[in-house]
């Protein structure tokens, strides 16, 4: 499994968690399981996106929140906000990944789960979610 598939994953299960209030720790485990999530590599990159997500989600939802105009994180559509969360995640918190990569999965998440507004919602919304985070790409530095 590559990392767009290992990215995927973690976004179902970020999904599942706002729908299930199951342990979560369990939820991770069955996930794993279910997924055969073994790599070494890409099992560290799932967990460290999925509990960060979930630790940070009410920093993630008031970032996100912020761009998305006429849309508070409790409104907007799960699979939007799930996608949503996870890029503003790995912009904050990964620097090992690029945002332009970041967005653009993002974007092609939202093409597959999404509704047929919500890839441009996304782009728009983590596109300034982006320069929130990084203010000095705004000027050009």
């Amino acid at each position: 499994m590559g990392r767009r598939e290992t990215r995927e994953c973690a976004m179902k299960l970020i999904f599942q968690t706002m729908l299930q209030r199951d342990d979560v720790e369990e939820q991770i485990g069955r996930f794993c399981e279910d997924n055969a999530l073994t790599d070494a590599v890409e099992l560290e990159y799932f967990l460290d996106v999925v509990r960060g997500v979930l630790t940070h989600a009410e920093e993630l939802d008031e970032r996100i929140s912020r761009y998305a105009k006429g849309w508070t994180a409790n409104r907007m559509p799960k699979v939007d906000l799930s996608i949503m969360r996870l890029s503003s995640y790995e912009m904050a918190f990964r620097s090992d990944i690029p945002a332009s990569v970041s967005i653009n999965e993002a974007v092609e998440l939202s093409k597959k789960y999404g509704d047929d507004h919500s890839r441009t919602f996304v782009n728009g919304v983590l596109a300034k979610v982006y320069l929130d985070i990084h203010p000095s790409q705004e000027a050009g530095t």
